[in-house]
């Protein structure tokens, strides 16, 4: 095992450290792009709101709308942007990733079920949320196949 520069305390095997650019790549790329939806919920709730479907209440519901979609969102980018940071982290990272993109899509597919009238923006929504879980079990496959293969 060695220790990759810059961060004392990580140490990771090179066979580990050999994975880490897939995974942690895809995982920057899901981290920036809530990120990028937390800006935009931000920056444009009623904007956000609308294509979603939403009718922002003012006070109250603008302050809802900016919080759980631009502070949550912006906490899942953190996330999912941490093992570029601290790649003994990748693991965590990707688990929820996972755990988080399963519910979003069992919610989504319910949703789908239940209601009527749903707009282009949110299929685009769940095709992306559909996308990052299959790719999310994608990297967890490459993950772990590399674990076994540095243990064998």
């Amino acid at each position: 095992m060695s220790q990759p520069p810059g961060n004392p305390g990580d140490v990771v095997s090179d066979a580990a450290r050999r994975s880490h650019p897939v995974v942690r790549g895809f995982l920057a790329i899901v981290g920036l792009t809530y990120v990028g939806l937390a800006i935009w919920c931000s920056v444009a709730p009623d904007q956000t709101a609308s294509a979603v479907g939403f009718t922002l209440a003012p006070g109250s519901g603008q302050s809802e709308f900016f919080v759980v979609y631009g502070g949550l969102e912006l906490a899942l980018g953190i996330a999912f942007l941490w093992p570029l940071r601290r790649p003994s982290d990748t693991e965590f990272a990707l688990r929820l990733c996972c755990l988080v993109h399963s519910c979003l899509v069992v919610f989504r597919t319910a949703s789908f079920l239940k209601f009527t009238d749903i707009g282009a923006t949110t299929y685009s929504l769940a095709a992306g949320e559909w996308i990052i879980l299959i790719g999310t079990y994608v990297m967890w496959f490459l993950w772990t196949r590399n674990r076994e293969a540095e243990t064998t």
